[in-house]
Parts: structure tokens; sequence; C-alpha cells
């Protein structure tokens, strides 16, 4: 089989097309061929050594995909070969045949395509998490969403809507992206490029400030989280895509019953894998009856990985990018 793999730490010139053994699933996993991956911001993390679990070269990478089940391992149940899945690999997304952790795996419903499966898997299950078990969002507060043109941003603003949000406040770094905002569900939308986002959202909110921040980006932005978070607030950090960490005071907490919450998706999928059925399962429901929308704004073949690598590195996505296997 083909696979993209890492061939050495660096640019996306590292990533080459190799020929591959398909890979035999053991207890309890199953072997996908797979359709489409997806392609994420932790992969390119990844390809500079800079993501958690991530493996040492040659490796390959890819957190998701979507495809067909065509062998099952001794143990398993509730799947069957045929059967359409999207699905968290055990190795990497990046090829033409993946094995996975059965409880990993997930059937498609009726009317979704492969290829929204694939972009919806790490985005979805992500953004579902973070709002309904990390941040406990509750009928009318209000959300920030960093990134709100991103993979997670653009699922986040939607399903901030769907489970009640009052208003929901977006964050991005230009007019093309604050329109595509716009499109999945923002009231406001803040252009960072212009300047900073904190007193905007004040502004927005009558000088309360956000109930609920998403923030993947941390390093300089962190502060500012926290002088726009309102009391009782919940500010999760599910990443720090600026490369920086943010500090924080404590004494800036109890006195106003503020919190700051980590979620990792890698933790969880090592650590609590079961604990992400029904969040996939909602998400994929969602979708198949029309209330939610993964945009894909790009689709790529194996061989050319590091193109798409290119374009999600300088921040030039409106959604999801895919690598397909046609």
């Amino acid at each position: 089989m083909r696979a993209v793999v890492v061939s050495r730490l660096g640019g996306p010139d590292v990533l080459q097309v190799v020929e591959q053994p398909v890979p035999e699933p053991g207890p309890g996993e199953v072997r996908i061929r797979v359709a489409a991956a997806s392609v994420n911001f932790a992969d390119v993390k990844a390809r500079y050594g800079n993501y958690h679990h991530a493996g040492a070269p040659p490796f390959v990478p890819g957190l998701d995909l979507a495809g067909t089940v065509d062998a099952v391992g001794e143990g398993v149940t509730g799947l069957a070969v045929g059967q359409r899945v999207m699905a968290f690999p055990k190795g990497g997304a990046y090829s033409e045949y993946a094995v996975a952790p059965a409880v990993l795996a997930y059937p498609v419903p009726d009317g979704v395509d492969l290829e929204t499966a694939a972009a919806l898997a790490t985005v979805g299950v992500t953004a579902y998490e973070l709002l309904t078990k990390v941040a406990r969002l509750q009928p009318g507060e209000t959300v920030l969403v960093h990134a709100a043109a991103g993979g997670v941003g653009t699922v986040a603003l939607q399903l901030a809507k769907i489970l009640g949000a009052g208003q929901v406040i977006g964050t991005v770094g230009s007019d093309e992206k604050a329109e595509h905002a716009r499109r999945y569900g923002a009231d406001v939308v803040i252009n960072y490029s212009a300047g900073g986002f904190a007193d905007a959202v004040l502004a927005a909110t009558d000088g309360r400030g956000a109930d609920v921040i998403l923030d993947a980006v941390g390093g300089p932005a962190f502060a500012d989280n926290l002088r726009c978070l309102a009391r009782f607030g919940r500010l999760v950090v599910y990443g720090n895509a600026a490369g920086a960490y943010g500090q924080v005071d404590t004494a800036e907490l109890h006195s106003t019953c503020r919190s700051v919450l980590g979620y990792s998706m890698g933790t969880t999928r090592r650590f609590r894998p079961e604990a992400l059925r029904a969040s996939a399962e909602r998400v994929l429901e969602l979708v198949a009856t029309g209330r939610l929308q993964v945009p894909v704004c790009g689709r790529y073949p194996l061989e050319r990985a590091a193109e798409a690598h290119t374009v999600m590195e300088n921040r030039g996505t409106l959604g999801k990018v895919l690598l397909v296997m046609a």
C-alpha cells in the first residue's frame, strides 16, 4: 500500500510517499480501507517533533480518517467487513489502509459521505467535547471562539448555537476569514490583525466578557483571554499554536470564580477512548440531519501531502483540508 511518511523532522518537503505492507488488525482492532484522511494542525506540529506522542521519524502522520472496514480482529463486536466508519487509527492516517482500535471506530450514518466523515472526526468531536464536557456551556451564555475560520473553530461556532449559546463571538486574522465565520454562526467577528480582541469582546458584551472561551492559540492571547473572561467564566485551553504558553495569577481566579481548563484529544484517545463515543455519535447525527456542516476547502492526493501541509501551515484554510485516496 502507499503511505505518506515523515522521513525526518522539518518542513513540508520531509513528507514522502512510500510503499509499506498492508497492516493486520490485532485483537480488538479493525483494518480500514481509507477513503480520506483529515489534515490537522497537529500533523504539522508532529512533522516538526512538537506534538505529544508523535513518533520518531520515519512515521506516518494523521490523526483521523474515514473508510470501509475490510478486516476485523479477534473479539470485535458491533463492526463488520464492509461497514463505513469514521476512526482514529492506531498508527497514522495518511495511508491507503490503516488499523484502528474498534473502540475508536464509529459507524457512519447513511447520507453522510466518507469525505465529510473524515473532515468531521477530530474537529467535530473536539468541539463537542470542549463545549459540553469541559466548558459545560449553558443556554444563553456568550462563547468566544478563537481561530474561528479553522476546522475546530468552524464547527464550534455552529455547535455553540445548536447548544443554546446566546451570543457567539469569533476571532480571525483576515476579512475573508471574517466572512467565513459569519457564514457559520458568529454573531460578532473580531479581526485581530487590526489590534487586540479583549476590548472588542468587552464592548460586544456590555463589559461582562465571555462566559466560555475556546483557545488553541495560547501565548500572548492568554492574558487578554483572562481580561475578557466573565465572572464564573471558563477559559478552555486546547492547544498552543502560537508556540508559547500563558501565565495565570491564581488571585485572578478565586476572586472572580473563573476557571482555566485544559483539554487534549490525544490524551483522551489514549487514556479514555471509550469516553469519545457519545460525542462522535452525536456530531455524526447532527451532520446526517443537516444541522451541522463541515466545509472542505481542499482535497489533495497522497502525492501532494506537502502542498496540503504548506496551506495549513500558512494559515490559508477556511474549514478542512483532506487527503483523498481516489
